[in-house]
């Protein structure tokens, strides 16, 4: 089991390490109509919904390294390219998510 975790540990590290080393692109802003505030992870991307009023998302990698911070204006969507990787998603002031970018 130790050496399980040992191992799972390591690869999160590498993962995380080969992260920081990519560049990130600029985001796509699309308008949408949501009443909701979401964050999802797709394939390459991450994607942010502010719902109806401005949201401050916060990025973080796994060890918690803040990554990036994307403001997202009301009604509009944020997608933004992502390595791979799991993250920690934080909505200013009303929740955390974790996001699979595959």
């Amino acid at each position: 089991m130790k050496r399980l975790l040992y191992i799972l540990t390591l690869s999160i590290a590498l993962a995380v390490a080969s992260v920081g080393s990519q560049a990130i692109a600029a985001p796509r802003v699309e308008q949408v109509s949501s009443d909701e505030t979401t964050v999802t992870g797709g394939k390459g991307t991450i994607a942010m919904v502010a719902g109806e009023s401005d949201a401050t998302f916060s990025i973080y990698s796994i060890t918690g390294q803040l990554i990036k911070t994307v403001r997202v204006s009301a009604g509009t969507r944020v997608t933004i390219d992502m390595p791979k990787g799991f993250y920690i998603v934080k909505c200013a002031g009303r929740w955390s998510r974790k996001v699979v970018v595959k």
